[in-house]
């Protein structure tokens, strides 16, 4: 009877296939224009190929017009060649669907590493699922996604060596090596080697005779391997400074408060997160098995960090995915009554099914499917021009306005990728090379403060490109020294009233390109209408 069903096993999805099915579905046919909602991606982009081209990572910043050029950490260099070489060969549509890949496959390792230990599968499914949709806010085809994959795999080394004595930390040198030019987060990996060397040294120090000998060994190999990796960190384009550039970040005030990526989640919207940390809250008030202290340290550091910043809840949901099923699983196993009873059945026999599913038929299905669908052109991704500028900037393109030009952060980054070679930007998603003062200038110009039209004139601004729907454009309306000559749903182009753009004035000063909505309000003030907000995401 076991012969047959062991021939067709392959045929079985087990639950981590079924979570990588839906994961790569939900992106690929749903929600993978999504991963396209930063245009951060698009600097990215282009700054791979400036590295393939030149064989050099920039050190200065090589898209502002601002002189002299800004030194520039370019951390993030090999993922950003891997992205160019990508968008070559299959363009913005490539581009989603590695990251939805890559993805799918960080919470497919995840759950198949949980279930190697046995616990209720019930649990590991409540878990998972909401780990996933708490990390959906952080979904971007952007490098940082390296950095939660890197995360998983990380952090199963230790575990496996702290709690199950098998020794493969002579992989973690390994990965950091690419950790570190891969992303900043690979600061995350020193920290999480940290916290468990510190914790054999304690238990050495403290422990009686007999298993003294054995977390010495533990500390010593951790030490050996922390030390390997921090060596390791440096072989990078920048050195020694990049262990400086993720604490230079975080301890910049200004910019933590300013920045949409390092803002605290708002818990007034419908996130699973906060469900997440309710699960959390709630499992250890009423578990009886006591944190040890690696896991203590994990919770209090990363629970701290998902509420500073909403940018830091998938490390977050990662690092809490063993901490819970470890919490839970005894809990529903050790529970008395009827129900307790069908569930634990019913996870025996689930989990059995699960045991009995080989191979890896249906997640080579469907990434072969959709690869295949992408390839004829009928899954294609794009920037969404509903809400990003594409045809404000090929209006620039086309017209080719000379001078320098103001534009918003995200603006900026569109035009990196959609307009590099022609046109060079005033801000972009890259607020930490920036620094404090220019973020200042930046948002004195956009929130109209006093001033404001002292720093357009210090960078001799001809011309601005921002948001429709913004005070700012309401504003430039009413001046006379500023004329619009362009307007869509997304963006409004204005330029200087000045003889340089007499001809420009002419052709559009009356009959813009597009037509222009503007209704007065009651108190006269016109009011552009608005268009789709860009979804609040963290970069």
């Amino acid at each position: 009877m076991n012969r047959p069903m062991k021939k067709y096993s392959f045929l079985i999805p087990s639950i981590a296939d079924v979570l990588l099915v839906c994961v790569v579905a939900f992106l690929a046919f749903r929600a993978g224009m999504d991963l396209l909602a930063d245009c951060d991606t698009g600097y990215h982009i282009r700054t791979g190929e400036y590295i393939m081209r030149t064989f050099s990572v920039p050190r200065h910043d090589i898209y502002s017009f601002i002189t002299p050029p800004i030194p520039w950490t370019a951390h993030e260099w090999l993922s950003e060649v891997i992205m160019a070489l990508v968008h070559r060969a299959f363009g913005l549509t490539g581009i989603v669907l590695f990251f939805t890949y890559v993805i799918a496959f960080t919470y497919y390792l995840l759950f198949r590493i949980v279930r190697k230990n046995g616990g209720n599968i019930l649990a590991e499914i409540i878990v998972i699922l909401l780990v996933i949709t708490s990390s959906e806010i952080h979904w971007l085809a952007r490098p940082h996604i390296f950095s939660l994959l890197l995360l998983v795999v990380w952090y199963t080394l230790l575990d496996e060596f702290q709690y199950r004595n098998r020794n493969y930390l002579y992989f973690l040198p390994l990965l950091m090596l690419f950790w570190v030019n891969l992303h900043g987060g690979f600061i995350i990996g020193l920290v999480l080697t940290g916290i468990y060397l510190f914790d054999n040294l304690t238990k050495f120090v403290f422990s009686k005779n007999d298993e003294k000998t054995q977390y010495r060994r533990k500390a010593v190999l951790l030490g050996g391997v922390f030390a390997s990796c921090l060596l390791v960190s440096l072989v990078n384009p920048h050195g020694y400074h990049i262990l400086l550039f993720p604490f230079n970040v975080t301890s910049n005030r200004f910019l933590m408060d300013n920045v949409v990526e390092f803002l605290s989640p708002n818990f007034h919207e419908p996130m699973p997160f906060k469900y997440l940390l309710y699960l959390m809250i709630g499992t250890l008030a009423l578990s009886a098995r006591r944190l040890n202290f690696v896991e203590l340290v994990l919770v209090l550091l990363f629970t701290s960090m998902a509420l500073y910043s909403a940018r830091y809840i998938p490390l977050f949901a990662i690092i809490m995915t063993p901490v819970l099923v470890s919490q839970i699983s005894p809990m529903l196993d050790e529970s008395r009554g009827k129900i307790f009873s069908f569930l634990r059945t019913r996870a025996e026999r689930i989990g059995s099914v699960d045991v009995s599913a080989e191979g890896y038929l249906w997640p080579l299905a469907a990434c072969v499917l959709v690869a295949i669908l992408a390839l004829n052109g009928t899954i294609r991704f794009h920037f969404d021009e509903k809400i990003k500028p594409v045809d404000a900037v090929e209006f620039l393109k086309r017209e080719r306005i000379r001078g320098n030009m103001f534009n918003n952060d995200e603006f900026g980054d569109y035009v990196i990728y959609a307009a590099s070679d022609m046109y060079k930007v005033f801000f972009d998603g890259r607020s930490d090379m920036y620094g404090t003062a220019r973020m200042k200038e930046y948002y004195k110009v956009t929130r109209l403060e006093e001033g404001w039209d002292e720093v357009l004139r210090k960078y001799d601004i001809k011309m601005v490109m921002y948001d429709n729907a913004s005070a700012l454009s309401r504003f430039l309306l009413q001046r006379k020294d500023w004329k619009l000559i362009y307007s869509d749903r997304v963006a409004n182009i204005f330029v200087r009233d000045i003889p340089e753009y007499a001809g420009l004035l002419e052709k559009y000063g009356t009959t813009l390109p597009f037509r222009l909505n503007v209704t007065p309000d009651p108190k006269g003030m016109p009011l552009l209408p608005a268009h789709s907000p860009k979804r609040q995401t963290v970069v």
